[in-house]
């Protein structure tokens, strides 16, 4: 019943001792320790480029990652059977960290700083993230031109109404932003990580960091880093922190917290530290919402949608309180 890519553990001279199912994935328990294995759909390429930061990473002994093994021809895709690319990763004994828990996050923030201290490679240009200020000009854009659709709708359903009466609001802060990070020293801050290799992991999150068993030498592991790319690292640090904070009512003593501890181990530049300001100022998750809206089913509202949209609406001045006390330094 766990057939599905599990013969190739073979091409890595490993034999599982029990499988168990994770999130599209399979956990095998092996002589070697445990592994993780997973159908691939990217490009060869960057696969490489990945395994080559993972790497570096474990070598540095700051911390573990899903590194991903070579098989014994010394290539990271083996096909099945079927001729189905799998990659087989190093994986760990534990829990994601737990939301909930500011011990958890706080020891997640530390590990990313941890992360980002070693995380460098030489740029490769095709893996360069856009520019934050075009991505604001882009999502702007979006959110303009969303408005004119829902406003010449005859017939417009609860979400929609809701959407009308507070994108004016929500769109002035997204201009007010992008005026802010091109008043800024981001252009240089942004071509001085360039220049360093600076590379972010891409998709920093709770289920992205394994809180470890005990048995294991170090406490946490950080994983799937398919989405790495070159950029500000204070992109990964907003990120974390603005999906910790909604989930806490934006609490300005977690976010404090947060911040100390990731200087604690990095300190940051006024630079970074206003870049920082500048992204949590965007109405990033207003946007997310209606992006989603105008490009999926508009027939059709999921009562989840209108729930988050309300508890948008509901967090607004916490949201706001947030920004004008991070803008004048935390």
């Amino acid at each position: 019943m766990y057939d599905k890519g599990l013969s190739v553990l073979e091409q890595y001279g490993l034999e599982a001792a029990a499988v168990y199912r994770g999130r599209g994935a399979l956990i095998c328990d092996t002589k070697e320790g445990m592994v993780l294995i997973r159908e691939f759909y990217g490009t060869q390429k960057r696969l490489e480029y990945q395994a080559e930061l993972l790497s570096s990473v474990s070598k540095s002994g700051e911390l573990l990652t899903d590194e991903i093994l070579a098989n014994q021809e010394g290539s990271y895709i083996s096909l099945d059977k079927e001729n189905v690319p799998y990659v087989v990763k190093r994986w760990y004994q534990g829990r994601e960290c737990d939301t909930r828990s500011e011990s958890d996050i706080y020891a997640g923030i530390s590990a990313m700083a941890a992360l980002h201290k070693v995380m460098q490679m030489p740029v490769q240009a095709h893996y360069v993230k856009e520019p934050l200020s075009q991505e604001f000009q882009r999502h702007n854009a979006e959110l303009r031109k969303i408005r004119k659709f829902v406003s010449v709708k005859r017939k417009k359903n609860d979400f929609e109404l809701q959407f009308l009466d507070s994108i004016r609001g929500y769109l002035k802060h997204g201009e007010e932003a992008l005026k802010r990070l091109e008043n800024s020293k981001y252009a240089n801050l942004r071509e001085k990580a360039l220049e360093a290799g600076m590379v972010c992991h891409g998709d920093y999150n709770q289920h992205n960091v394994w809180m470890l068993e005990p048995r294991e030498e170090k406490k946490i592991a950080v994983t799937n880093f398919d989405g790495w790319n070159y950029d500000v690292q204070i992109a990964d640090l907003y990120q974390f922190m603005r999906k910790i904070l909604e989930k806490h009512d934006w609490d300005f003593e977690i976010g404090k917290n947060m911040l100390n501890k990731y200087q604690e181990v990095k300190a940051l530049s006024k630079e970074e530290l206003e870049n920082l300001s500048i992204r949590f100022a965007y109405p990033e998750k207003y946007w997310k919402l209606a992006n989603y809206y105008y490009t999926h089913n508009k027939a059709w509202i999921s009562e989840k949608n209108l729930e988050k949209l309300g508890k948008l609406t509901a967090q607004y001045e916490k949201w706001r309180s947030f920004v004008e006390r991070i803008q004048c330094g935390i």
